[in-house]
């Protein structure tokens, strides 16, 4: 209904040479203001210099609308203008939702377009940890929504396996091995102090038990970064999430990339050397600061490669390129994009996603964590205590701009308390009235319901929390806020509940009428179980 309405008043505007641009359309907060309500008079005022009440009056005065989707329009001091939704409209929606099944709430909107969305991105110096999982169900999570937009999705992880910090992991294990040998070997200043070491370490030892402290660091770094990388996948693995491409940092440096880069901002005059340090003039772009590039030791920024590697990503040719960051990215990124504006490369197409971090908590207390110090809490245990599909839905609840706190009781209560069981218990709670529909011998051929007779109210109102759903699809791909999904999933299963509770569905009595509520409770199992696959989590049939 909304595309239909947006389309008809648009050309009733450009009829009338009225500007087009604000036209919005909003669901009234009540359900006696209408399903879509207008406020375009308003904001049109001031320009025709006409009271909002008239400008409605006249836009609506030959504005056709087919009776089989409108049935009547109402216009609300100050010039509000109210569309309520023909019962045919709704009928025929539930039929719309029945006969798409698993396509329902997908949109052409990217169709022949190609998108990359980058998540994760941790180099594997050890476990992903809880901070890493929230960027993980993210990224993932909004992959599956743009796949559902048409987009053909490359979901990418971009690591560094060299530099100071690999040396130092490497270092690290050969310490841990030493000392699993009886040797004292002290970890290196700032070494990684993390007990996933001793086990990669003992690993180490019962395939090459001979090695020494003199032998070769890149040996053991070489080794851990394997081994940590084995972990990392499986962890992926465990919460639903593979990528299609990873993509090293060092190849850039090998392909003379990070030298491309130097060498186009210098000859802009974009680049200043200081101190033994090259400085990028961001001052110039309108940045507080300049930024070091290149250290006077010689190492670069993480600036520079990141420039480099979206330069990378932009050469490849993406319609649309979104990265989940954690929030240190915050003052990073401006100047990445800043970059690719004055070599001339398209940048527009370049979303950036922050994140907030993320606080455990457990009685009401906070679940300290260390990335290096062995108290850190990793993914995998997570999942161990709480289970993947709450993990997925905890991680996304939340707005990616707030800070979230994951309340591990909450996550662990088999109540409805819990928004995961609360919605997988309605999925289930479906699937269980048509097994006891079938062993009463009511006919469950919904295909021929009349769904006329769906007219209470708590009825209509399930109705339209269904119909609401390629809405929520959509803002979700335009917004790229995905928490928008599982508040409107909850909202769909509250909305179940109250039918159920008002409403008896099997009622052999009244066969018709409940072969119309089956039909109903179909096309809202079809728009919860799609949004659930969404979001990477399982729609049990029962519970």
């Amino acid at each position: 209904m909304l595309e239909y309405l947006t389309k008809q008043i648009t050309a009733r505007l450009d009829q009338l040479g009225w500007p087009t641009d604000r036209l919005q359309l909003s669901r009234p907060k009540k359900a006696e203001n209408g399903d879509w309500s207008c406020n375009i008079a308003m904001p049109l005022a001031r320009e025709l210099k006409r009271a909002p009440m008239q400008i409605a009056e006249e836009l609506m005065t030959t504005l056709e609308l087919d009776p089989a989707i409108v049935e009547k329009y109402e216009i609300l001091n100050p010039g509000f203008i109210n569309f309520f939704q023909s019962a045919d409209y709704l009928s025929a929606q539930i039929k719309n939702i029945l006969s798409e099944k698993d396509d329902y709430g997908k949109n052409a909107f990217g169709a022949g377009k190609s998108a990359q969305v980058e998540f994760v991105s941790a180099n594997p110096t050890g476990p992903l940890t809880v901070g890493h999982g929230r960027q993980t169900v993210l990224g993932d999570t909004l992959a599956s929504i743009l796949t559902w937009s048409g987009y053909d999705v490359t979901r990418e992880y971009y690591f560094n396996n060299a530099g100071r910090q690999m040396r130092l992991l490497g270092e690290s294990l050969r310490a841990r091995y030493m000392e699993l040998k009886g040797e004292a070997i002290s970890l290196p200043d700032g070494g990684y102090e993390g007990e996933y070491l001793i086990d990669v370490a003992k690993a180490l030892m019962a395939e090459q038990p001979a090695l020494t402290a003199d032998d070769d660091i890149n040996l053991f770094k070489t080794y851990a970064e394997e081994s940590i990388f084995t972990i990392i996948k499986s962890s992926l693995e465990r919460i639903g999430v593979t990528h299609d491409v990873f993509y090293n940092e060092r190849s850039l440096y090998e392909a003379g990339k990070i030298d491309e880069v130097l060498d186009i901002l210098r000859e802009k005059g974009l680049l200043y050397d200081k101190d033994g340090a090259t400085w990028f003039k961001t001052t110039e772009l309108g940045v507080d600061q300049d930024r070091v590039l290149v250290k006077s030791s010689g190492e670069p920024t993480y600036r520079l490669p990141d420039i480099a590697y979206h330069r990378e990503k932009v050469a490849r040719g993406f319609d649309l390129v979104v990265d989940i960051f954690g929030a240190d990215h915050i003052d990073a990124y401006p100047d990445v994009l800043s970059a690719l504006k004055v070599m001339g490369l398209k940048h527009e197409h370049i979303q950036v996603v922050i994140h907030q971090f993320v606080t455990l908590l457990r009685s009401g207390e906070i679940v300290k964590m260390s990335t290096r110090k062995a108290n850190f809490v990793t993914l995998d245990e997570l999942i161990d205590e709480v289970g993947a599909d709450v993990v997925r839905y905890f991680y996304i609840m939340r707005s990616a701009s707030s800070h979230l706190n994951f309340d591990l009781d909450l996550a662990k209560r088999q109540t409805e308390e819990n928004p995961v069981f609360y919605l997988q218990y309605a999925h289930a709670r479906i699937s269980s009235i048509f097994r006891r529909a079938k062993e009463r011998g009511l006919d469950s051929d919904t295909e021929h319901a009349d769904l006329s007779l769906l007219n209470e109210e708590f009825t209509v109102a399930l109705i339209n929390q269904a119909l609401e759903f390629p809405e929520v699809i959509d803002h979700c791909r335009r917004s790229l806020e995905i928490h928008h999904l599982p508040s409107y999933l909850f909202n769909l299963a509250t909305a179940l509940h109250k039918f159920y509770t008002e409403y008896k569905v099997i009622d052999l009595e009244q066969p018709e009428l409940s072969k119309a509520r089956l039909a109903l409770l179909e096309a809202v199992q079809v728009t919860l179980r799609n949004g659930l696959r969404i979001l990477g989590i399982s729609a049990p049939e029962q519970m």
